[in-house]
Order: structure tokens, then sequence, then C-alpha cells
């Protein structure tokens, strides 16, 4: 990605007046997801919201990309040739989001994008920073496999304990920030450890994560979901590196 069209963007942001910003900016990593992308990014431009989408193509080898090219006069659309994870992607197109706040759609339909607009609501309101949509407020999903149930619970409690902070859904892929505070996190992630690492840098920054249900539909690996169990060990790692780290 050109640097300096990062720059410029960035500095456009920081220049550009409320009332002339989308209200939200989504950011929408996607690997392979030629069953689903059309429908989200339909979704999501149909949001009663002001809304700017950008989507990552991270490498994808099957339609995604040829899908996506029917919405370049609608979105903004980010190639990378080879696969760089989630969270480079979110990282790539950070400095581009004009929105007033920014959040994280992935490109399945696990998660419903007519709930972003509730999501981000406390945050146009000037009523919180960064919120998150917990799938988890009413219990475990039943379809949702066993390890990454026992994961989720432990990554929360890991959250309780080296920051003192409640929270039931560290890992939910709804989070929502006030995009100028997310900016300030300088985030080092590569794939998924950024969730661990936005939820540190939070923390660590004083603000409180304001928790809000959200429905969700756990999908299968068969059906193209990435995130393993496996994926906990950096996780538990970011959370316990940026308690102490400076950034």
């Amino acid at each position: 990605m050109d640097v300096f069209k990062q720059a410029q963007a960035s500095i456009l942001v920081r220049n550009m007046p409320d009332g002339q910003r989308p209200d939200v900016t989504v950011l929408v990593p996607a690997l392979n997801e030629e069953e689903t992308i059309a429908e989200v990014v339909e979704r999501l431009l149909a949001l009663r919201v002001s809304v700017e989408v950008i989507v990552i193509d991270d490498g994808s080898t099957d339609r995604t990309t040829e899908i996506l090219k029917g919405y370049k006069d609608r979105i903004r659309i980010l190639r990378n040739e080879e696969r760089g994870g989630k969270g480079n992607a979110i990282r790539q197109a950070l400095p581009f989001a004009t929105g007033r706040a920014t959040i994280i759609q992935d490109a399945d339909l696990e998660y419903f994008p007519e709930e972003i607009p509730m999501l981000i609501a406390p945050i146009l309101s000037g009523e919180a920073n960064v919120v998150y949509g917990t799938r988890f407020a009413h219990g475990l999903p039943k379809d949702m496999a066993l390890p990454n149930k026992i994961v989720n619970r432990l990554l929360a409690a890991s959250v309780r304990i080296l920051f003192r902070s409640h929270m039931t859904d560290e890992a939910t892929c709804y989070k929502a920030f006030r995009t100028e505070l997310l900016n300030t996190f300088n985030l080092q992630c590569k794939r998924f450890e950024f969730c661990p690492e936005v939820t540190a840098k939070s923390l660590r920054r004083g603000e409180a994560i304001l928790e809000i249900p959200i429905r969700y539909v756990p999908r299968s690996k068969a059906a193209g979901k990435k995130i393993r169990w496996t994926d906990a060990p950096d996780a538990f790692w970011t959370l316990f590196k940026y308690r102490f780290a400076k950034f």
C-alpha cells in the first residue's frame, strides 16, 4: 500500500468536519468469501446511517475479487495479491477510514449488519468511545464448537484478571471505536490478535468498553470459518503483553 496515500487519507480525516463525514466506516477483511460477500456488501450499503464500506480482498483465489468489481463505484476496495491476515488487512484499511466511528465486519454472515447502527449510536452521541457487540449476554451459543466456548470464557476471564474489567465477549468481531481513538493505537497485529490488542489498548487508555447484546449464528470450519482454537495462545499473549508494554 502506498505510504504517501495513507498519509494523505489520515490528514483528510483529521481536517474533515463531522458534518461532512460518514457516520461509520465498516472495514471488511475478506478471504475467499464468494458465497457471502455480495450479500454482506448489499446489507451494509442498505443501512439507515451514512456508511463508508472498505473491503480488503486479502489474497482471495475464488470469485470474491470478481464479485467485488461490481461494487467498485460504491465502495473502496483494497486488494492484496498474497494473504496478509485479518489484522494486517485492518491496519491497511484504517488510514482510509473517514467515518466518525469505525467497526469491523467479517465477510461471512455470522453477524447481522443491521445491528451496526445500534452499536455505533453511543459513539455518535458521545456516550462511549468503544462499543463491543456481545454474543454471550444470554450464555454461549449452543452451536458454537466446545473448544471455542472454552477459549472465549478464558479470554473474558483473562481481561478481568489483567485489567480488572468485567467483559463477557472479548473476541467478538463487532468492535466499534471512535475513529480518532483507534488511529492512536499504533496497531501491530497481523492476524486474529487484532481483538486482544485493541481490547488491551482501550483499557490501558482508561476507556470503558460498553457491551451491547447482538445476534450471532456460528459457522463451522467446513463452511469457511478461519479462526481456530489454536489461535488462542497468540490472543492470551497479546493481552498479557499489552497489559504492561508501552505503545
